[in-house]
């Protein structure tokens, strides 16, 4: 059962977050709905770095998406390749009017819109270590279990 509802009016909006990286968003987690992916968004990481959508797999395997919205995003942002340490599996998610080979090949891509989104690449495998597999599960279930306890209080 996914942690975010794909169709949420509220995907942990905190300001940073452009109009078209939350369509984007919303398109894939409506995808990893469809895989069967739980899924938390902004997660923080022990590098202190916050993945934009984290996905696990029935089988445990984390994926990490790092969405961009525009040529630009993409080019001013150094940080992505920290997240490979994080994950088995690394995403770019982006709309279609972003042009597909700006992203890099080792790296999975989806496109997305508000309504769904698109595995046009898979991201080759990197296993995470023993250790950093425990630690990111841990982070991941802290994390849905503390939106879903705001969600019941803030509903209540």
């Amino acid at each position: 059962m996914p942690i975010i509802s794909p169709h949420s009016d509220n995907p942990l909006i905190d300001g940073r977050q452009s109009d078209r990286a939350l369509m984007v968003r919303r398109g894939v987690q409506r995808l990893f709905f469809d895989l069967r992916l739980s899924m938390v968004a902004e997660l923080t990481l022990a590098s202190g770095r916050r993945a934009d959508l984290v996905g696990l797999s029935g089988t445990g395997e984390i994926w990490i998406v790092e969405i961009k919205s525009s040529v630009e995003d993409f080019r001013a942002d150094t940080k992505w390749p920290d997240y490979r340490l994080h994950c088995d599996r690394l995403f770019f998610a982006t709309h279609a009017g972003v042009p597909a080979h700006l992203f890099p090949e080792d790296c999975g891509l989806i496109i997305a819109d508000e309504w769904s989104g698109h595995l046009l690449r898979e991201a080759p495998e990197h296993r995470l270590a023993a250790a950093s597999r425990k630690a990111m599960l841990l982070r991941f279930a802290r994390a849905a279990a503390d939106r879903l306890l705001q969600a019941e209080l803030s509903a209540g």
